[in-house]
């Protein structure tokens, strides 16, 4: 089995785990409804994307779900609603 001819020293070995740092995910509100979604990627919660909707995320489910989901997707865009107003009355 073969073994370094010469010992490492600390900082060359901290030199090459400095790429291994995770990095902060930057998460943005969906415009929609209003839920945390990763930037470039679809909505899950309500399938939009770019203001188009990509997926029906109701297709798949059952009659008493999807009134309970239908309920929650118009909560939720009433809420997204009431706080792009907030924000636009502070820049005024």
């Amino acid at each position: 089995m073969p073994v370094p001819k010469q010992r490492h020293t600390k900082s060359k070995r901290n030199r090459r785990r400095s790429h291994h740092a995770l990095k902060k995910q930057n998460i943005i509100a969906c415009p929609n409804c209003g839920q945390p979604v990763l930037p470039h990627r679809l909505c899950g919660n309500c399938g939009f994307y770019k203001g188009r909707q990509v997926i029906d995320v109701l297709a798949k489910l059952e009659k008493k779900q999807k009134k309970e989901k239908e309920k929650e997707l118009a909560e939720q865009q009433e809420q997204a609603q009431s706080l792009d107003m907030k924000e636009m009355s502070k820049g005024s």
